[in-house]
């Protein structure tokens, strides 16, 4: 049965210059295909957001560069919580699948490993 389901991502730019954004948004995007076998057309919507640092390029380009041109993309930026990792992307796939929750393989690049242990301390 086709479901939708909700595939995470994050990593880190280097600098707060476009092409650094779109690199690693790429990057990012790139390694979740990849991982998950996903194709545009299986995509209902990714949304974006970025730390305050970050504010050179929407994140969202990246995606158009790869293609995703018929998917519905937004993007946004995250609550500034303390220490919060820095030029920080995430990302959310809502992909429709036959595959189950426990098969979808989330992405965590650089730094950002540390926000799957946010949270869980409180």
């Amino acid at each position: 049965m086709t479901t939708c389901i909700g595939i995470r991502g994050a990593t880190q730019s280097e600098t707060n210059s476009a092409s650094d954004i779109y690199a690693a948004t790429r990057e990012l995007l790139e390694q979740m295909i990849e991982k998950n076998g996903i194709l545009e057309e299986q995509v209902a919507a990714a949304f974006f957001t970025v730390t305050n640092d970050l504010n050179a390029a929407y994140p969202a380009a990246a995606a158009r560069q790869l293609g995703w041109n018929e998917t519905a993309l937004m993007c946004s930026t995250e609550i500034p919580v303390p220490d919060y990792p820095e030029k920080c992307i995430r990302v959310l796939i809502l992909i429709n699948t036959d595959k189950s929750k426990a098969d979808i393989m989330n992405v965590y690049l650089k730094e950002t490993f540390l926000l799957r242990q946010k949270g869980l301390e409180d």
